[in-house]
């Protein structure tokens, strides 16, 4: 039984179970859910966006810690992951066992103190799928370019009270205030964040172009009814700032759906829990490549950590410019494989989600 880890905000956990079919080009939509994405409101007002704005002080969002508490819960052994709770930590099987993010050791350039990893479970990923485009593993960018201020970091708070954070990205819309995030960046193990932001451009604690207040939030319904991973997507809709719009401000990236696989993609993001702190824009570069283990999702060689997930993946991506067409964010990796990422397939939920994200008002 293979197992995988999902970096939710600077933390990972481990699911077991099989999603879909290896090799399927794309997750089934099927089981009977609304094909419109699933939405909330974030803040309703302008009393409560200048709520969070107030909240989060910048020694909040410094001190902003991985989620290595949260509560654990029991799959169903040899379940599938779809409609199932998220598996226990510390399980007893030999070749699962975990300890939380924060106490993995930095083998492969991945996680903090203790012991390094080991590789869990028989498989891998198949080496041969994986082209031999160096690149980037895990850099700081420094090119500059329109992707310093596109993306940034969101912060949140759990259910359970947690401050943490993921990464975003803004992209062109009709209404100019859309960011895209990975589903688990806005509603995890049933419940939705709150106190959600934006800050684009962060860079060491400084917010050169300020903070975005969330006043729509969205995802598939498949993450929504069952947090199903091939479907990790997300956007959020924010409120103005001094009377301008955010891509007024900051610019935003192009998007594209249903696009062919195998790309060449950069993947962009805010890596929090160690060898990273969550102070630098990071970057990771390479031909993707089918996930032939558990899902539908697509890989990339990359050793960014927890607190990058929801950071943008681009197709044709300009290092000049800093500008591409997103295609993907971070999602997930497995726990035998720590130096790759998978990000979902930005089909016709994804497109769902954005749409929905552009149509949506703002205060």
């Amino acid at each position: 039984m293979h197992r995988r880890v999902v970096l939710l905000s600077a933390v990972v956990l481990t699911v077991a179970g099989a999603l879909v079919p290896t090799g399927s080009a794309q997750a089934s939509t099927t089981n009977g859910l609304d094909p419109r994405p699933a939405g909330w409101s974030g803040a309703d007002s302008w009393s409560e966006a200048r709520t969070v704005l107030r909240y989060w002080t910048p020694q909040r969002m410094l001190a902003a810690q991985p989620l290595d508490t949260l509560a654990a819960r029991r799959t169903r052994s040899g379940g599938p992951t779809e409609g199932t709770p998220w598996a226990t930590r510390g399980a007893s099987d030999t070749t699962t066992r975990r300890t939380s993010w924060t106490t993995r050791g930095v083998a492969s350039g991945v996680t903090a103190q203790g012991a390094p990893w080991s590789i869990r479970g028989t498989a891998a990923v198949d080496a041969q799928q994986v082209a031999a485009v160096p690149n980037s593993r895990g850099l700081r960018w420094t090119d500059g370019g329109a992707i310093v201020r596109t993306t940034g970091r969101v912060f949140f708070t759990t259910a359970d009270g947690n401050n943490a954070s993921c990464s975003g990205s803004a992209v062109t819309s009709a209404n100019e205030s859309v960011v895209m995030t990975a589903g688990h960046c806005v509603k995890l193990n049933g419940a939705a964040h709150r106190n959600w932001v934006f800050v684009p451009g962060f860079d060491n604690g400084r917010r050169p172009f300020g903070t975005w207040v969330a006043t729509t939030l969205l995802t598939t319904q498949q993450w929504n009814a069952r947090e199903d991973i091939n479907f990790d997507v997300a956007a959020a809709v924010v409120a103005p700032l001094q009377g301008r719009t955010l891509t007024d401000v900051v610019g935003g990236q192009g998007v594209a759906f249903n696009q062919s696989r195998g790309r060449q993609m950069f993947s962009f993001g805010y890596p929090a829990a160690a060898p990273f702190d969550g102070s630098r824009l990071i970057y990771c570069s390479g031909r993707t490549f089918n996930d032939t283990v558990m899902t539908a999702d697509q890989g990339l060689r990359c050793n960014m950590t927890g607190g990058s997930s929801g950071g943008p993946w681009f197709q044709g991506f300009n290092e000049s410019t800093g500008l591409g067409m997103l295609n993907s964010v971070n999602s997930f990796k497995y726990d035998f494989a720590p130096d790759f990422m998978f990000g979902p397939f930005f089909g016709n939920e994804a497109m769902a989600v954005y749409q929905a994200a552009q149509s949506a008002g703002t205060l």
